[in-house]
């Protein structure tokens, strides 16, 4: 449990707030402190414990060598949002990384997860991916989801306890309650860069977002390395919003991207001077069109509820996530079992700026 002590000092920094969703009262850790990560929730006797950060290593040959002292298990690294799913009170909720109980997730939760892991197994909390198409977060999807959405387990965690269930033990509970995962892709040996760089060149021939390695041993070591599409892909994605995001987010894909081309040998051609041009010029080609048409500099999203009730949640939930985005509702109706709600974020920063510089105004640079 966390120390008394620790919570009145949180309290008193604002790094612990108070929230409530629906009738269900709960604390939510906003930022890291001390030793207590972001995301993580408190409900009475309780706790879920947030999802740790998983450093990034840039190059494969160095870094395995450097990270690794024993054999590592990789797994896809599912472009969606991250969740952490829990029994508590009689009721299956889920929880985004920063530690909201998040209305369309929990809407959805059991479409993709067999309850019976929890009827069996009430104190453990699945770590999942939500990807797809009509998520209602990131506007990126892996490119074998074609429609509405899909949950990936990647980790097993416990209440009140940090760290990670045992890898042969989560793989026994996904296969006795055939609960869905991402794709493993077995254990390595840090002798075998070789044999990982083909399956990251793989995964980037198939637009995929790259890998996580779980090192197999009791530390539990984990580090994620993304591939070429996945740097592309998001400068391309964000670009529509440029001024949403610190420089950094864009330096620090480009330096990826560099060092992914120089260690898997790709060809340092026109069409990779191309592809990244057109990343960073199709978001904000498609910026000034949409000031010059609407005003306004937005994206679309689509989400299928089970619950009319639920999607009026999330609208209210999402409507308070931002200051620098607006949200408006376009339209929520019956169709066939879904309620479908398709809503717009509106970029104010990107949408006030180019409206000032297309209406004739100067910038002082």
């Amino acid at each position: 449990m966390i120390a008394q002590e620790t919570l009145k000092e949180a309290l008193k920094k604002n790094r612990l707030r108070s929230e409530v969703y629906m009738d269900l009262e709960y604390l939510r850790f906003s930022d890291d402190f001390k030793d207590i990560p972001r995301g993580t929730v408190l409900f009475k006797d309780t706790i879920v414990w947030g999802y740790p950060h998983i450093g990034r290593i840039f190059q494969l040959s160095t870094g395995i060598r450097e990270q690794f002292s024993a054999p590592f298990w990789v797994e896809e690294k599912v472009d969606g949002y991250n969740v952490r799913v829990f029994f508590h009170d009689g009721q299956i909720y889920a929880l985004t990384r920063g530690g909201y109980i998040c209305a369309f997730t929990t809407d959805r939760v059991l479409d993709f997860v067999n309850p019976k892991v929890f009827e069996d197994n009430p104190h453990l909390v699945l770590c999942m991916e939500v990807a797809g198409p009509e998520n209602p977060y990131v506007e990126e999807s892996p490119p074998y989801i074609k429609e509405d959405i899909s949950f990936f387990l990647f980790d097993i965690m416990v209440k009140n306890h940090h760290g990670f269930l045992p890898y042969e033990e989560k793989l026994k509970i996904i296969q006795k309650y055939d609960l869905p995962s991402v794709e493993m892709f077995g254990k390595f040996s840090v002798e075998q860069v070789e044999d990982l760089k083909a399956l990251l060149r793989r995964l980037d021939e198939e637009g995929r977002e790259g890998v996580v390695l779980k090192e197999d041993s009791p530390r539990d070591k984990r580090v994620k390395y993304i591939t070429r599409y996945a740097n592309l892909n998001d400068i391309r994605i964000t670009s529509l919003n440029m001024l949403g995001l610190p420089p950094d987010y864009y330096t620090n894909r480009l330096l990826r991207l560099a060092l992914f081309v120089e260690e898997e040998g790709i060809q340092k051609d026109e069409t990779l001077y191309r592809e990244l041009g057109e990343a960073f010029l199709s978001g904000l080609f498609e910026a000034c069109k949409m000031a010059k048409e609407y005003g306004k500099v937005r994206r679309i999203f689509r989400c299928r509820f089970k619950n009319r009730e639920s999607a009026l949640i999330f609208l209210e939930q999402i409507k308070h996530s931002s200051t620098h985005i607006q949200v408006n509702e376009l339209s929520l109706q019956k169709v066939g079992k879904f309620w479908i709600l398709e809503f717009e974020k509106v970029f104010l920063n990107m949408t006030g700026l180019l409206g000032h510089l297309l209406s004739g105004g100067s910038l002082i640079d």
